[in-house]
């Protein structure tokens, strides 16, 4: 197409002026939502720039969340991201309660893990320490819906002998531990086989991905947690 939008004159750098152009185009619907972009050598016609510029537009536009690369597929527009700073903590089994479906949990996980650079952030934890995780599958009405995964630290590892099958929030309660708040944020994912099996969808369905650091009643670090939510049976209310 050729066109001539951007400046070599200008201070900002090219790659830099492809960005704005691009999220331009992106806001006023030329690349919709969920569609895949021009390969770069279209890119780099479209906007007469180098491959080089063309690639680094990309990578930054990619790292910022505004596109997501599909492997064997390209570049594609992402859903765009919620992300909220606070909100109250409601479980699972009290949510689908009051939604008048009956909770329950399938397959449940339980192990002890190295802390990752992320659960060291989240939750105020020591270099070289490890990490307990509680991962389980979330029924409502019988069917999977959500398959989570809980990190708390080893001062709650005592959570591996009590009642993984209901409520985790009711057994913390018994111990004087309140969810009180969280933040968190949400995205899209597409299932891999695995999750797939789990939830019984297809592989590559959408999921949505939650993902939170819920704090106790003090506002220390209790747990983080990260949920794919299978949308077409359950609706998270926000």
């Amino acid at each position: 197409m050729g066109e001539k939008l951007l400046r070599a004159e200008s201070a900002s750098p090219l790659y830099a002026q492809l960005m704005e152009r691009i999220r331009m185009d992106i806001l006023q619907g030329v690349y919709p939502v969920g569609d895949r972009i021009p390969p770069e050598h279209e890119l780099e016609e479209r906007y007469a720039v180098s491959r080089v510029t063309v690639r680094r537009a990309l990578q930054e536009l990619t790292a910022s969340g505004l596109l997501e690369r599909k492997q064997g597929k390209g570049t594609f527009v992402a859903q765009p991201r919620k992300e909220i700073s606070e909100r109250g903590v409601q479980g699972f089994h009290d949510a689908c309660r009051e939604s008048g479906m009956m909770p329950s949990v399938g397959q449940v996980w339980v192990r002890t893990l190295p802390a990752s650079p992320e659960d060291r952030e989240d939750l105020s934890l020591a270099p070289e320490t490890s990490i307990i995780e509680i991962r389980r599958v979330l029924k409502a009405d019988g069917m999977p819906v959500v398959l989570e995964s809980n990190h708390f630290s080893m001062a709650y590892a005592w959570l591996e002998n009590g009642s993984l099958r209901g409520s985790l929030y009711r057994l913390l309660q018994e111990y004087g531990i309140r969810a009180e708040k969280s933040k968190y944020d949400l995205s899209l994912k597409d299932a891999n086989r695995e999750e797939a099996e789990l939830l019984q969808v297809e592989e590559g369905t959408a999921l949505m991905l939650e993902k939170q650091v819920v704090y106790d009643q003090k506002g220390r670090p209790l747990h983080t947690s990260h949920r794919l939510i299978q949308g077409r049976k359950y609706t998270l209310r926000i």
